[in-house]
């Protein structure tokens, strides 16, 4: 008999895991809702020409391919057995698992585009697909709740994400974070200083990686890319910034990179998005700026934001920024559009080991009805719609059986309270209520245990 298995980097989630991550999706959705993005789905699977090319050459290869239906390898020849697997895969895969939904939610504007109102907010909450290799915080399957504006450029829409981004992690209890912004045009100017101009996008994937493997590793992979000693040393700079407040670390750019036009676009881009977060009043602002922070994701043009929360091993939990052309890519050019994306499964783990989750986030039902007999489902039944209008969660034991067996149902499924009904019951109308944690049990009527239960 073969045993049963799950692909790495997939989970189940049992009834309490869902009732926690339900609490996370609803907050997000709320704040969504609140900021005035409507939802949108879109297919798991996508035309592979949709999605590569969107992500850079190492995201690329994190794409899973869906093999063609029937005998996909029958038209194939030993010339192209040879060929190697980047010219053999699209003869054998023609669609992939989405990546993220923002390349998606790209197509899905250029396809509909005249029945758009512009600027256009959509948010989605899907699973996404990586073949990255599982590890603490990083899964092959993995949930996004995405925000997007499409049709503008306004600094506004960056100011609104960090917006959200406090509210969100405030709501879900989570006070303890640090939201990095950055911009990819400061990224550019750097590129342009140091004597590479055109190379950010290298020098972005490289620096994405600082975190994960330090400074020298990071350097090393640059000179294996073909950036010489001087453009590596002059990279200097930018490893210096950890201690700086917000506008000494603007102020140092300006000067650092003062002959890159780009770069002083970024800056104050950067400077106005910081000040309209202000005008909007927010307090205690966890925002800090990090000209090390470079989102490897190569449609990227201008704000880059990552939320990272303190005090656990995990990575990033959230993460987004502008992009100015990337419905270019299906024949839309021009269309600027910002998102930001919460990482659910990586919130849950921080969540769960911070035991920041409330008590209510894991509660399932809330009363169990235990009749003795078939004459007490006569006076349970209608209780048990009295509670459920109430929208108080509910249920009665199905099997007549012995009363511990059913107070056993109680206590594994952690139900507070059940109501008791046996013949004394039936003929008074007045209930027995047991409080499972306390075990305390008191006589009521219908109307009390509404009351008791609101």
């Amino acid at each position: 008999m073969q045993k049963p298995t799950l692909p790495k980097g997939t989970r189940d989630f049992g009834p309490e895991q869902m009732r926690k991550r339900l609490f996370i999706f609803n907050t997000i959705r709320q704040t969504f809702q609140r900021f005035g993005f409507q939802p949108l789905e879109t297919p798991s699977m996508e035309n592979l020409s949709t999605l590569t090319g969107k992500y850079g050459d190492e995201g690329d290869q994190l794409l899973f391919k869906i093999l063609n239906s029937g005998d996909f390898a029958a038209s194939l020849t030993d010339t192209d057995l040879q060929a190697g697997s980047k010219k053999l895969t699209p003869k054998i895969a023609e669609k992939g698992l989405r990546y993220d939904l923002t390349v998606p939610f790209a197509r899905y504007v250029v396809m509909n585009r005249n029945a758009l109102t512009m600027p256009f907010k959509r948010y989605q909450m899907q699973p996404v697909w990586r073949a990255d290799r599982p590890q603490k915080g990083r899964y092959r399957e993995f949930y996004q709740c995405d925000a997007d504006v499409v049709g503008t450029d306004s600094l506004v829409c960056e100011a609104e994400i960090v917006l959200m981004i406090h509210e969100v992690f405030r709501n879900l209890g989570i006070q303890d974070f640090t939201l990095k912004l950055n911009n990819r045009k400061i990224l550019a100017g750097i590129a342009e200083v140091i004597g590479v101009p055109g190379q950010e996008g290298l020098l972005s994937v490289a620096i994405d990686k600082l975190d994960k493997i330090g400074k020298e590793k990071v350097l090393d992979e640059l000179r294996e890319r073909g950036f010489s000693e001087t453009a590596v040393a002059g990279l200097d700079p930018i490893f210096t910034f950890n201690e700086l407040e917000t506008n000494q670390v603007l102020e140092q750019l300006q000067t650092w990179l003062s002959a890159s036009e780009t770069a002083q676009q970024g800056i104050a881009e950067l400077r106005e998005t910081l000040q309209l977060v202000s005008q909007y009043g927010l307090t205690d602002s966890r925002v800090e700026i990090d000209p090390t922070l470079a989102r490897g994701l190569s449609y990227y043009t201008g704000a880059i934001f990552e939320v990272k929360a303190n005090g656990v091993s995990i990575g990033s939990v959230s993460g987004g920024g502008r992009y100015d052309n990337l419905t270019g890519a299906f024949g839309m050019p021009g269309l600027s559009g910002v998102g930001i994306s919460f990482g659910v499964d990586r919130i849950y783990d921080v969540m769960e080991e911070l035991s920041l989750f409330p008590a209510s986030a894991g509660q399932g039902t809330q009363v169990l009805i235990v009749p003795f007999d078939r004459e007490a489902r006569t006076v349970g039944l209608p209780l048990l719609s009295k509670l459920r209008e109430a929208n108080i969660a509910s249920e009665m034991y199905p099997d007549l059986t012995k009363v511990k067996k059913m107070l056993d149902y109680a206590n594994a499924k952690a139900i507070t309270y059940v109501v008791l009904i046996g013949s004394e019951e039936v003929q008074t109308g007045i209930l027995s209520l047991k409080n499972m944690i306390t075990g305390e049990q008191k006589k009521a009527t219908t109307e009390e245990v509404l009351r008791l239960m609101q």
